[in-house]
């Protein structure tokens, strides 16, 4: 049973007080890359030419994350929004990368080898900055900062990676560190 998962985006009023309101994630299957990024991804990188790491991730590890994992932290109601699973991937690459909230969100917008990652079209508006550290305070609130290193190294296990990618991990310890920022 697919249940509809809820995220709260903190906004700023023109007073300059914070308020929120609640978005509603449905769980689904990540999209194919879109055609038009798929075919500037071959094009950009034909032959033994290396490929960014998102696409990388995209090709040999496909969707190993589902927005179920984190049904625990989010409610039930509200208007349509970011997959948690998605949001989690911008937060692993945004890691890799050392990139702050701001430069995340801006490289889901602006980049074709995220964008081909995370199944977006092009003119995809993204998210604003804000909803990753909301983001990354209910995964941690909620416990689960381990859920996205233990998927990615269960996928990585089962051979989806070289032994050497997998050995080369973020660490339990880094990775709590990076949720709790």
């Amino acid at each position: 049973m697919i249940r509809p998962v809820a995220v709260v985006v903190p906004v700023l009023s023109s007073s300059g007080r914070r308020i929120g309101y609640v978005m509603c994630v449905q769980p689904a299957p990540w999209p194919a890359p879109d055609p038009q990024i798929a075919a500037a991804i071959a094009a950009k990188y034909p032959g033994k030419r290396p490929r960014p790491l998102a696409v990388q991730v995209r090709d040999r590890l496909g969707q190993w994350l589902a927005d179920e994992e984190f049904a625990a932290v989010f409610g039930v109601r509200g208007r349509p929004g970011w997959s948690p699973s998605r949001l989690a991937l911008v937060t692993v690459l945004q890691r890799v990368e050392d990139l702050t909230d701001r430069q995340a969100a801006e490289a889901v917008r602006t980049r074709i080898d995220w964008q081909y990652l995370l199944g977006l079209r092009l003119d995809d508006p993204g998210f604003d900055h804000t909803v990753l550290a909301e983001f990354r305070g209910r995964v941690a609130n909620g416990g689960l900062e381990l859920v996205v290193l233990d998927a990615l190294l269960a996928r990585l296990a089962a051979g989806a990676w070289s032994r050497r990618a997998a050995s080369s991990a973020l660490t339990p310890p880094t990775w709590s560190r990076r949720w709790r920022r």
